[in-house]
């Protein structure tokens, strides 16, 4: 990696560090506060269901844009509007405020996370997929993990007022940082290449590609349930404070990060899909270990087994992703969609276990985790096995055939 390009790095990876480390701080708290604001199952799935319901629909659109016209612009409006929203979570006083917000913090999250992952893909240096975006991905991963221990340190001995006035101040931290040290827009690769995306009618039928997208659907789909609803019965059935809560949260995602660079340069080395599949497996059975938890410290054995399931999986399939990028030269696009599953992944989970919660009871939402992951294996699996990457010539000639169509 160049210089130039390792200062770019630097400058994304504190950037969305400082961002996720900001949202990471409520993560534990949401839930708890929507259920004493009197929601019931389903609406506490509708309060994390609405922010990934506004980023699945904005993605695709921001994914493209940052393909045509530049990554850091994207990257510089989404972060100053979560600090924006951040304040905005002082003025909540009901359920539907909250669900609001939310939807509007989702919005500006499209524009954060896909676009930064596509500009590191940019940068990336042939071989060194795993190793790369591992590297980077542990920024979203220690933001989580630290991000709950510290809002579940701030509920205990300050106010919740305070966690969100915290939100704000390292989003807007966030955003300084990316527009002081990104180089202009002018000379990133996506906008100085002469190359056009291809476009997504070939990108949405392509096998591998909704491979990684089911994969990255049922795994966010447990954690959607996990975030919605251990902070719930952590509190109702084991009576734990938030700050133990937080280190729930925290644990799986902090493990996860930890694996994130020597799986990546396992992901370069080995089979991609073989460490895919692993660590789905391992996700399974964590899910179970919840829902059967009977003390404190099977709910951490729990989380720690989920996260070495995502430290296994998720920097080999982000580096399939990577690769996908720019053999059809959409990075920004393809990293859309995997975020895409990323949101949608959640906003099913946590809706669906909203409903298995009032419907029957809590721990059956795990269940459904479960469930769903054994899917998510098997889709990917299948489509990844007899589903066939885009040659060169195939790639070329659609990128000839989709600038046909532009030019005059």
């Amino acid at each position: 990696m160049q210089k130039s390009d390792k200062k770019i790095f630097g400058a994304l990876f504190l950037s969305i560090f400082t961002a996720v480390t900001g949202v990471g701080i409520v993560v534990p708290l949401l839930p708890v506060y929507a259920h004493d604001l009197g929601a019931s199952g389903l609406y506490i799935g509708l309060v994390f269901g609405a922010f990934s319901l506004s980023r699945t629909f904005f993605l695709p659109y921001f994914g493209r844009l940052s393909d045509t016209k530049g990554r850091k612009p994207l990257i510089s409006a989404g972060l100053i509007a979560y600090a924006i929203v951040s304040i905005a979570f002082l003025f909540s006083t009901s359920v539907d405020t909250l669900i609001i917000i939310r939807f509007i913090q989702g919005i500006a999250s499209a524009m954060i996370m896909p676009v930064s992952q596509a500009y590191i893909g940019d940068i990336t240096p042939k071989g060194k997929e795993g190793l790369i975006m591992g590297m980077f991905n542990m920024s979203m991963f220690f933001g989580l993990s630290i991000g709950p221990l510290i809002g579940g340190f701030i509920k205990d001995y300050f106010s919740l007022d305070t966690a969100f006035i915290c939100m704000a101040l390292l989003s807007f931290t966030a955003f300084l940082t990316s527009r002081i040290f990104l180089p202009p827009t002018c000379t990133e690769k996506a906008v100085s290449s002469p190359k056009t995306p291809i476009a997504w009618k070939h990108l949405i039928n392509d096998r591998v590609l909704i491979g990684l997208f089911m994969f990255r659907f049922a795994y966010t789909a447990a954690i959607g349930i996990i975030w919605s609803f251990l902070p719930v019965l952590s509190s109702i059935e084991f009576h734990l404070s938030s700050f133990s809560t937080g280190v729930l949260v925290t644990l799986g995602v902090f493990i996860s990060g930890l694996l994130h660079t020597p799986m990546g340069i396992a992901a370069d080395k080995f089979n991609k899909r073989v460490l895919v599949i692993a660590g789905g497996i391992v996700i399974c059975f964590s899910m179970f270990v919840f829902a059967r938890s009977s003390s404190f410290f099977h709910l951490l054995f729990a989380s720690i087994l989920f996260g070495v399931g995502g430290g296994f999986s998720m920097p080999a399939l982000m580096a399939l992703a990577v690769l996908k990028g720019k053999e059809t030269d959409s990075m920004g696009s393809v990293m859309a969609l995997i975020t895409t599953a990323h949101s949608s992944g959640m906003l099913t989970g946590s809706l669906a276990a909203g409903l298995i919660m009032d419907m029957f009871r809590l721990r059956q939402a795990f269940y459904l985790g479960s469930g769903i992951m054994v899917f998510g294996i098997i889709l990917f699996f299948l489509c990844t096995r007899y589903g066939k990457p885009f040659d060169k010539k195939e790639s070329a000639a659609l990128v000839s055939g989709h600038a046909a169509i532009h030019d005059p």
